[in-house]
C-alpha cells in the first residue's frame, strides 16, 4: 500500500480500522523521500528526531525552515543563520507535536521568505514536481515541493505575500493564509511584522481544515496573535455554496493574465454558477497599486528586522584579518556582506533607503496610507460578497533561471496575493486545472477577516465537484 500517496484523514481512517500505522506510513514517507529526494529537492536536511507513535494525529509534516525546531539547525536558507539551533520551538511546532504529528525535515525555502520561485536559497532551488525544469513557487517551494512530490502528508509554510498560496498554485495543492492573528507567529523568523502569516500547504481542503484545528488559536508570547474562538473548521467542509456570493473583480481579468489561467478560471466560475454561487463583478480600484505598496512596506520591515544578524549572537561571524580601528564595525559588514544573498541585500537596501530621512513620508508613510485604501476597497465588497474569487498566479509555473536576474517581473508574480497580506485577511489557493504543458493552474479564494470558514466551504464544494486535486505527479 502507497501509503504515502494519501491524505492524512485517509491515514487516519487506516490507523482506526487496523488496516496501518503510523510507524508504517512514517516509513513509506521516508522511502518516498530516499526515492525522489534528489529531483526535487524539497528539503534542506531531515531532522534527528525520531517520532514518538502518540497523539491524535499521527501525520509525517514538513517544516519550512523559517519555523524555529528545538535542537535543529534553522536558518531561512540563508549562510548568515548556518550553525542556529533554536533552544524552544515555535508555538505552532508545540502544536504539531503535541498532536502527535511527526515532523519528518526542514523544508527548503527562499533566502528570509524572499522570492516567488525557491531560487534564492543558500542550498540551491527546489523543482516543482509536475516539471522539474520548473520552479516551484516560494517563498515557501520546499514545503509545496514536498506535499505536491508525496514527500510529505503535510507542510507548514508562511505567507507575507503570496508564499503559500503562490507555491500552491504552481504545484497544484491546496495552501491557506489565515487571518492575521489566527496562527501564532511566536517562533516564526520575522521577515515582515505586518504581514507575515503562517498557515497549511495540504493536498486536499479536508486536510487543510484538519492541520487548521491544530495550528489556530491564542498564543500571549505573540503580541499579535487575537484571543478569539477558534470553530471546529471541519464542520464548514459543506458541499452546498447555494445563494453565496461571490465577487469578480474586473481588476483581476486584466491584460496580463494567461490565456490558459484566464479560461481555467472561467470555467470554475460557470461550475460555481451552476452549483448555486450568485456571481457579481466587482471592482477593486486601488488593487494595482497594490505591489509597489508592499515592495514599499515589505522592504522596510525586512530592514529593520534583518538588522540582528550582525554575527554578534548567533549564526555567521566573520573575522576580518588583523588589527582595525573599527574592528566591530568591519565585523558587522563582512558578516552581512558574506552571509545574505543578493535578494536578501536588494531588500535590506530598498527598505533601509524608504524608511531613511527624507524619504520615509514619500515612500514609507504614503504606502501606508494606500494600504489602507486597498483594505477599504476590499471592506467595500465584503459588505455585498461572501468571498472575492481571482487567480492565484498570472502564469503557471516558469522556468529555473528564467526571472531570477530580473526581480520585477519576479514581484509582479504575486499581484494577485498581495492584497490578502496588506488587509489581513485569510485567502486560500486550490487546484482549478492544468495548462496544455500539463502544469497546474490555481483559483484563489479571499474571505472576512476569521471567516475561513467560508473559504473552505467553497473550496471543498468545488474540489467534490472536480477531479483536479486527486492528479498527481509522475516522479
Amino acid at each position: 500500500m502507497n501509503l504515502h500517496s494519501l491524505t492524512a484523514h485517509a491515514l487516519m481512517d487506516l490507523y482506526k480500522s487496523g488496516k496501518a500505522s503510523p510507524k508504517e506510513a512514517y516509513e513509506d514517507v521516508l522511502n518516498r523521500i530516499k526515492a525522489v529526494e534528489p529531483k526535487v529537492k524539497a528539503y534542506v536536511r531531515l531532522v534527528s528526531q525520531q517520532p514518538d507513535y502518540s497523539g491524535e494525529f499521527q501525520i509525517p509534516i514538513a517544516v519550512k525552515d523559517i519555523l524555529c525546531v528545538k535542537g535543529e539547525e534553522i536558518t531561512c536558507a540563508s549562510h548568515i543563520l548556518k550553525g542556529f539551533h533554536p533552544p524552544y520551538d515555535a508555538g505552532i511546532i508545540e502544536k504539531i507535536k503535541k498532536s502527535g504529528g511527526t515532523i519528518l525535515g526542514i523544508a527548503n525555502m527562499d533566502e528570509f521568505a524572499f522570492g516567488s520561485s525557491c531560487e534564492s536559497s543558500c542550498y540551491g532551488p527546489s523543482y516543482n514536481p509536475w516539471d522539474l525544469a520548473c520552479v516551484p513557487g516560494g517563498s515557501s517551494g520546499g514545503s509545496a515541493a514536498a506535499v505536491a512530490a508525496l514527500e510529505a502528508t503535510w507542510a507548514l509554510g508562511s505567507d507575507t505575500g503570496g508564499s503559500i498560496r503562490q507555491p500552491a498554485s504552481f504545484c497544484g495543492i491546496v495552501g491557506l493564509k489565515p487571518t492575521y492573528g489566527r496562527v501564532s507567529r511566536y517562533g516564526l523568523i520575522a521577515f515582515a511584522s505586518s504581514l507575515d502569516q503562517v498557515g497549511p500547504l495540504t493536498r486536499d481542503v479536508r486536510d487543510c481544515a484538519l492541520l487548521m484545528n491544530i495550528i489556530s488559536g491564542y498564543d500571549e508570547r505573540d503580541s499579535t496573535s487575537v484571543n478569539r474562538p477558534v470553530p471546529d473548521y471541519t464542520k464548514a467542509l459543506v458541499n452546498d455554496v447555494k445563494g453565496l456570493k461571490i465577487g469578480i473583480p474586473k481588476e483581476a481579468f486584466a491584460d496580463g493574465l494567461d490565456a490558459e489561467v484566464r479560461r481555467s478560471l472561467e470555467n470554475a466560475v460557470d461550475l460555481l454558477k451552476k452549483l448555486g454561487g450568485v456571481v457579481h463583478e466587482v471592482s477593486l480600484p486601488h488593487t494595482p497599486y497594490a505591489v509597489a505598496t508592499y515592495y514599499i512596506v515589505a522592504t522596510a520591515e525586512a530592514s529593520s528586522n534583518l538588522a540582528r544578524f550582525d554575527g554578534v549572537r548567533y549564526g555567521l561571524r566573520a573575522r576580518p584579518a588583523g588589527l582595525r580601528k573599527n574592528a566591530l564595525v568591519d565585523m558587522y559588514e563582512e558578516t552581512r556582506a558574506k552571509g545574505f544573498g543578493d535578494e536578501a541585500k536588494r531588500r535590506i537596501m530598498l527598505g533601509t533607503y524608504v524608511l531613511s530621512s527624507g524619504y520615509y513620508d514619500a515612500y514609507y508613510l504614503r504606502a501606508q496610507k494606500v494600504r489602507t485604501l486597498i483594505k477599504n476597497d476590499l471592506d467595500e465588497v465584503f459588505k455585498k460578497c461572501d468571498v472575492i474569487l481571482t487567480p492565484t498566479c498570472p502564469t503557471v509555473a516558469f522556468k529555473v533561471g528564467e526571472k531570477i536576474s530580473d526581480p520585477l517581473s519576479m514581484y509582479l508574480s504575486d499581484i494577485y496575493t498581495i492584497p490578502a497580506n496588506l488587509a489581513g485577511i485569510p485567502s486560500i489557493s486550490i487546484p482549478c486545472g492544468f495548462s496544455k504543458s500539463g502544469l497546474p493552474i490555481g483559483l484563489q479564494l479571499m474571505g472576512k477577516a476569521f471567516d475561513e470558514e467560508m473559504l473552505l466551504r467553497i473550496s471543498y464544494t468545488y474540489e467534490q465537484n472536480t477531479q483536479w486535486h486527486l492528479k498527481k505527479p509522475n516522479l
